[in-house]
């Protein structure tokens, strides 16, 4: 019989669900309970380039933050690190920075408790993006082999923490930014009559980052598949 390369009873369970409830904003990435979305773009390059040291920086259901961990903890099974498990050590570590002031969306994962915290253990900072790097990451002299940025999703949000993080990219490091794809952003439809928050902000940055030192690659699959769930636009960029 035919399968899958994928689980899909672990996808539901743990990636895309809390233990039978739906993942809060897994929409946003274009996934769904069977498909992982641009999660799997993310999940590719930490496993392809044996990435170990990731920050999310914003992360209303924890998709992204599952989805770092679980790739640290395939490497370490495929035998690239001494430690099998999904906690700090030899394989790496997952950080995420939020707030939880209710900006750009809930949270739902700040109790110990919760399958993200309980299952995935990130380290997590509760602050915003840049007194967290200030007062953690810069103190503690930690780099970054990838950032994922979904935080504060105006213009000069987007442009500090990429300015700010990526001065602690490791060399050959990714930073890939969330909510960049134009079409996506500006085709929603209105809610009760009210328009949606402004979250133009990633896709306006993304067309200013300087192409000469910078490599930019675009993952937007709006309107390609009409009939089935597409992310609201993954960029990845990597320094020249």
């Amino acid at each position: 019989m035919n399968k899958s390369i994928l689980n899909y009873d672990y996808i539901k369970t743990f990636i895309c669900g809390n233990e039978g409830e739906e993942v809060p904003y897994r929409w946003s990435h274009g996934a769904t309970w069977m498909n992982l979305g641009d999660g799997l773009i993310i999940y590719t390059l930490i496993n392809f380039f044996k990435l170990k040291t990731l920050v999310c920086l914003g992360s209303g259901g924890g998709f992204i933050p599952r989805i770092m961990s679980q790739a640290r903890y395939d490497l370490s099974l495929e035998g690239y690190y001494k430690e099998i498990k999904m906690e700090t050590g030899d394989n790496g570590t997952t950080y995420v920075v939020d707030a939880m002031n209710g900006v750009n969306g809930k949270t739902d994962w700040e109790d110990k408790d919760s399958v993200l915290r309980k299952h995935f253990y990130p380290q997590f900072i509760k602050d915003t993006t840049e007194n967290a790097y200030y007062n953690f990451f810069v103190k503690q002299d930690i780099w970054f082999d990838l950032i994922h940025i979904d935080a504060d999703h105006t213009f000069e949000g987007v442009k500090k923490d990429f300015e700010l993080y990526s001065e602690k990219l490791m060399p050959g490091g990714i930073i890939t930014i969330h909510d960049t794809d134009k079409s996506y952003i500006e085709n929603r439809t209105e809610i009760n009559g009210q328009e949606w928050e402004d979250t133009s902000g990633p896709s306006k940055f993304v067309e200013t980052i300087d192409k000469d030192k910078f490599e930019i690659v675009n993952f937007f699959n709006h309107g390609i598949r009409k009939d089935f769930p597409s992310s609201t636009g993954l960029t990845i960029v990597r320094k020249k």
